[in-house]
């Protein structure tokens, strides 16, 4: 099947402007060995709209789509239900790259435009390893995520943590308790959870009255 180029609508716009944080977010995560491009099929000439690390390739916003990128989209299309493929590929200099292609899809899924994800084998060890360590996270702080099997045990966890935290300090006076830990749930988004009020009343051992009028009070 051709491609050829489309009019985006609003929407698809949306969608596909959307990515450019994606791609940002990627960079951060993966680090100097990738290279992340994100193509729009409005434009082939012009259909890199947001590209990190693109030294790789020689690439910058406003470069054109590449005929294995055209290639790979076609690829995925013969596939029904099939929305990316993966595969080594070489840079103008001969390097070796690990790449995959995604389809991103508009309205009626039709494609609108390519993320494309091409790993430079060349990349020294050390420079990968040392993206992975805490050093190279500068100042950020080392956080705790908690992994549960079902909404009612984050529940209960979190706000048994911050029951604790907020019973342990002295500052707080034992009046105003359940307020702050309810304060403190509403900050970590814990309420957004559908069942969270009937748990943290429970877990309280106060009413879902009580818990609603604190919550109120924080609007």
């Amino acid at each position: 099947m051709e491609q050829t180029e489309i009019v985006l609508t609003p929407a698809e716009r949306l969608i596909l402007n959307s990515y450019r944080d994606l791609v940002c977010g990627l960079e951060d995560y993966l680090g100097i060995g990738y290279e992340i491009v994100l193509h729009s099929l409005e434009s082939m000439e012009h259909s890199v709209i947001a590209i990190a690390n693109g030294y790789y390739t020689n690439r910058h916003e406003g470069s054109p789509i590449t005929d294995l990128a055209l290639d790979m989209l076609r690829s995925i299309q013969q596939e029904d239900g099939k929305s990316h493929i993966s595969y080594f590929s070489r840079n103008r200099s001969g390097e070796p790259l690990r790449s995959t292609t995604i389809v991103i899809y508009g309205e009626n899924r039709r494609a609108i435009g390519l993320l494309c994800i091409n790993f430079y084998l060349n990349t020294p060890l050390y420079k990968l390893i040392g993206h992975l360590t805490e050093d190279a996270m500068d100042e950020r702080p080392m956080l705790t995520e908690t992994f549960v099997d079902n909404a009612e045990e984050l529940l209960t966890r979190v706000v048994e943590q911050i029951r604790d935290e907020v019973e342990q300090d002295i500052h707080i006076l034992p009046s105003l308790k359940n307020k702050e830990i309810i304060k403190r749930c509403s900050s970590q988004g814990i309420f957004q959870i559908k069942s969270a009020v009937t748990s943290v009343a429970k877990i309280l051992n106060i009413s879902k009255n009580t818990v609603y009028l604190h919550l109120k009070s924080l609007e």
